[in-house]
C-alpha cells in the first residue's frame, strides 16, 4: 500500500490562505496549483515555489508514490519526478496532458556522516568503511529512482552481489540521507544535490557512465487548473536555481 506523501504549503501560499481569511464575501478566492513532485526536488522547488505570483501547494514523496498517488486521482496539476520511466507509466495510465518535459538533471554520490573521508568507490573500499557489520542506505529500487540508479551502477562495478545484503532501503532518496546525516549508517547512495545543507558531506562520486541519465521529467496532469502551463514555463525557466542546488542542467537534445 503506498504511504501518504508529505504536504507543505509555501510560504506564499500560507500567505495566500490568510488573505482570503480577511477576503470580502464578494471576492474570488484563489485555489493553490497542486504540485506533487519528487523528494529530492524540495529544496529546490520550495525556492522556485516562493518566486511564483501565485499560492503553490508542494507535495513531496518517492517517485514511484507520487505517480501511483497521481494515476489514482490525487488533486494534482502538475507533477515532476524523478525518472523517465515512471512519468512513462503515468502518461500509459491517462492521467496526463500535453507534452512531457524535462526541467533538471543530477548525479549520484557515496555519502558519509559529517566529518568523513573521502574514499575510493571500489569493494575494498566500501568494505573498509563498513566494517564487518556496517550497513549502508539507499532508495528502494522498487519505487525509488535514485535507488534503481544506485543498483544498475553498483552493478556495473561489480559491486551489488556483496552490498545488497547490507543495504537498507529506504521510501525516498531524503529518507536514506537522513540515515547518514543522523550517523545510524556510514554511507548512503544519494542524489548529489540532497547532500547540500543536511551535515552529510560527499565522499565518492558515482562515474556517471554506470546508470542510465538522470532526468527529472514534469507533465500537466488532465483536468489541472490553466495556470499549471505557466508553472511548467517557470520550472523550466529555473535552471539557475536547480544549479545552485546541485543539481545538473537539462542535457542538450
Amino acid at each position: 500500500m503506498a504511504r501518504p506523501i508529505r504536504f507543505d504549503l509555501t510560504r506564499r501560499a500560507v500567505l495566500g490562505a490568510g488573505a482570503a481569511l480577511f477576503a470580502g464575501p464578494g471576492r474570488a478566492q484563489v485555489a493553490p496549483l497542486s504540485v506533487f513532485a519528487a523528494a529530492s526536488l524540495k529544496p529546490a522547488l520550495d525556492e522556485i515555489a516562493t518566486d511564483w505570483d501565485g499560492p503553490v501547494a508542494l507535495s513531496y514523496g518517492g517517485s514511484g508514490t507520487v505517480a501511483r498517488q497521481v494515476a489514482s486521482g490525487a488533486p494534482a496539476d502538475l507533477v515532476v519526478l524523478a525518472a523517465t520511466d515512471w512519468m512513462d507509466w503515468l502518461g500509459g495510465q491517462g492521467a496526463l496532458a500535453g507534452s512531457v518535459q524535462a526541467v533538471a538533471g543530477n548525479r549520484l554520490v557515496l555519502a558519509g556522516p559529517p566529518g568523513a573521508a573521502a574514499l575510493t568507490l571500489t569493494g575494498a573500499g566500501i568494505a573498509a568503511r563498513l566494517g564487518p557489520a556496517g550497513r549502508f542506505a539507499m532508495g528502494d529500487p522498487i519505487s525509488v529512482p535514485a535507488g534503481r540508479y544506485g543498483q544498475q551502477a553498483l552493478e556495473t562495478l561489480g559491486l551489488w552481489s556483496d552490498l545488497r545484503r547490507r543495504a537498507i532501503l529506504a521510501e525516498n532518496v531524503r529518507a536514506a540521507l537522513a540515515y547518514v546525516a543522523r550517523g545510524d549508517v556510514d554511507l548512503g547512495l544519494v542524489y548529489r544535490s540532497d547532500v547540500r545543507g543536511t551535515g552529510a558531506v560527499e565522499v565518492a562520486a558515482v562515474p556517471t557512465n554506470t546508470h542510465q541519465p538522470i532526468i527529472y521529467p514534469a507533465a500537466i496532469v488532465r483536468g489541472a487548473s490553466p495556470q499549471a502551463g505557466a508553472f511548467l514555463a517557470h520550472l523550466r525557466a529555473a535552471t539557475p536555481v536547480f544549479v545552485r542546488h546541485g543539481f545538473d542542467p537539462v542535457p542538450a537534445a
